[in-house]
């Protein structure tokens, strides 16, 4: 078993052509013993956003604290704290925050796409 307090684990920029004011830390994955998911949290600073992009496995985001949109192959849909969202594969998305603080989420992604 691990156990890990997220203040604990390093942010890092997400750097990806496409992505503003985005910080990841990597919770749990292969590293730590997780050969099946690997969780990451994300930080979104008001008007920040993920990349819109595709891939071809699914996610689960949890939504901690904060409000914004997630594009659901080019739908707005807004999202906000507990809200949980299942982003199948093939699916194009990206997350933004459209509030006035942090949007804090939980992502969970198979380890095969780390």
């Amino acid at each position: 078993m691990k156990l890990v307090h997220s203040r604990d684990v390093a942010k890092t920029p997400v750097e990806m052509e496409g992505a503003k004011d985005v910080e990841i830390q990597w919770l749990l994955g292969k590293d730590d013993g997780a050969p099946t998911f690997a969780m990451r949290l994300f930080e979104l600073q008001p008007g920040g956003h993920t990349p819109l992009h595709t891939h071809p496995h699914e996610h689960e985001v949890f939504v901690l604290e904060g409000k914004g949109v997630v594009m659901d192959n080019g739908q707005e849909r807004p999202i906000g704290p507990e809200d949980a969202i299942l982003v199948p594969g093939g699916c194009e998305h990206n997350f933004q925050n459209t509030g006035d603080s942090v949007l804090r989420f939980l992502c969970l992604i198979p380890a095969v796409a780390c």
